[in-house]
């Protein structure tokens, strides 16, 4: 019988599955099933997926609810008394049927980050860094981790609870830009490169080290003085210079020079480029915040080494990846969306449900956020062939690749490459190695006609709306939005 892995109640809800021999089953947002951006709760459609095909003999839940509910109380947010017991939690989202009276395991929310990096890496030992908004009480967590017979083993080693969090900073400061706070932090990063950091030294002082309680946010006029873009500057160096000092803390520790990194802080890509100068070989799993969790909670009730092959782990749209009719429409400088083969799991599409251009168009960039209704300022990623890769970026040392776009890198030719490259010179790379899947033969394809080994890659959706998941999904997306959507060969 298999595992079941889950992560909701609060935002982002995801199932994960483990078989008994450690392989992924399946791993899936509910949001892409609800259509709902973060959607907390698990989706019938998602349940039913999973559940009518795997039976399961073991829930693992990703956090401590009554601990958590003990620290809302504590903040001021009161308690939530439906959330306050695990089994209760699942049994309100879940119908009885699907489930019964299975066992089931509670873990700590910062040790399921921890599982969901240090259980899919290939390291036998590793310093794991965890930094998100706030757990029950942690914020940031050290642990050493290792196998013992086979078995994951962690010891935690530093620990910051709340009223400190980088990821409550964080995403104060975009709710007080005029952003969407838990959703638009992204959006916050790609502004900071287009701005001055004017008081970086002062936020992480008067935010972080006075520990104020920043679930309440940040006030409307707070820094009035200061625009937008200085404010998205200021405020990510400032979460940069916190993340470097919490990564010299764990390097300290010799405990290992190989890095695992979680929680949702380890999505800043532009932070992530300069990890290499702590550590030697990094690993930061594609889905690193809580819905990764549902996969780290059951890789706890497994116990050992999954089987990580790739992020293609959601629902499946059957048939040959559609190379020739994405190829077709590319060459002729189109811009065409692709959903075949299994969703990503994580917020980044990488290939399964993406929308392709060609990067070389002074004007694509522009076209590809107007399709997509986003603010023109912000960048794409260029997913290219990994032998190539070095040739045409600066990937940051520490990184041996790149395919999950977990790293800014510098461009070495920003001017050939217009769509790509961010006004700092930057691109958030996805390599992709000779692993014969689509998105490989597709870039093989384009670059025997073309002679350029990357293309633009970005997800499947419209801004504030869940990537598309179904091939009907595909179907409607194509139709209200004009855009082509190759499904299939």
């Amino acid at each position: 019988m298999n595992i079941l892995g889950i992560s909701a109640g609060y935002h982002d809800a995801a199932i994960s599955i483990i078989s008994p021999d450690g392989e992924i089953l399946f791993a899936g947002h509910s949001e892409r099933y609800s259509k709902i951006k973060n959607d907390p709760t698990l989706h019938m459609e998602l349940v039913r997926e999973c559940l009518d095909y795997w039976p399961i003999d073991t829930i693992a839940y990703y956090e401590r609810p009554w601990a958590k509910q003990l620290r809302q109380l504590y903040s001021g947010q009161g308690i939530e008394w439906n959330k306050l017991f695990t089994r209760k939690l699942i049994q309100n989202q879940i119908p009885y049927a699907y489930i019964g009276d299975v066992k089931l395991n509670t873990y700590n929310h910062h040790l399921s980050h921890a599982a969901a990096g240090f259980q899919t890496s290939t390291f036998d030992r590793a310093t794991v860094v965890v930094i998100d908004a706030i757990g029950e009480w942690d914020t940031v967590t050290i642990w050493g981790a290792e196998y013992v017979n086979g078995k994951a083993k962690y010891k935690r080693l530093w620990t910051k609870r709340y009223p400190y969090s980088i990821g409550l900073f964080y995403s104060a400061m975009t709710k007080r830009i005029g952003l969407k706070p838990g959703e638009d932090e992204y959006i916050l990063m790609g502004m900071a490169a287009y701005g001055q950091d004017k008081i970086s030294g002062f936020l992480k002082k008067d935010l972080i080290d006075s520990k104020r309680n920043l679930h309440k946010g940040v006030v409307d006029d707070y820094m009035y003085e200061f625009n937008a873009t200085e404010l998205a500057a200021s405020t990510q160096k400032a979460a940069e210079m916190l993340i470097y000092e919490i990564m010299e803390r764990a390097r300290n520790f010799k405990w290992s020079t190989n890095l695992v990194y979680g929680g949702g802080v380890a999505l800043n890509c532009v932070a992530n480029r300069r990890l290499g100068e702590y550590f030697d070989n990094i690993w930061i799993m594609p889905s690193p915040g809580d819905a990764g969790s549902s996969l780290g909670c059951a890789a706890l009730s497994y116990g050992g080494r999954v089987n990580w092959t790739s992020a293609f782990l959601g629902h499946n749209i059957p048939g040959d990846y559609p190379v020739i009719g994405a190829l077709s429409r590319l060459t002729a400088g189109q811009i065409v969306g692709v959903a075949n083969g299994r969703a990503e799991f994580g917020p980044r599409s990488l290939g399964n449900r993406s929308l392709f251009a060609d990067p070389r168009g002074r004007e694509i960039k522009e076209r590809v956020n107007d399709i997509k209704q986003r603010q023109q300022f912000r960048p794409f990623a260029p997913v290219i062939l990994e032998e190539h890769a070095r040739d045409y970026f600066d990937i940051p040392s520490g990184w041996d690749n790149s395919r999950y776009m977990q790293c800014v890198s510098r461009c070495r030719n920003p001017d050939l490459f217009p769509a790509i490259v961010h006004i700092d010179g930057s691109s958030r790379v996805q390599t992709v190695p000779n692993d014969g899947s689509g998105i490989r033969r597709l870039l093989e394809a384009w670059y025997a006609q073309t002679g350029c080994p990357m293309l633009l890659n970005t997800s499947l959706n419209i801004k504030e709306q869940p990537i598309v998941n179904t091939e009907q999904d595909a179907i409607e997306w194509q139709n209200q939005y004009g855009i082509p959507v190759a499904i299939r060969d």
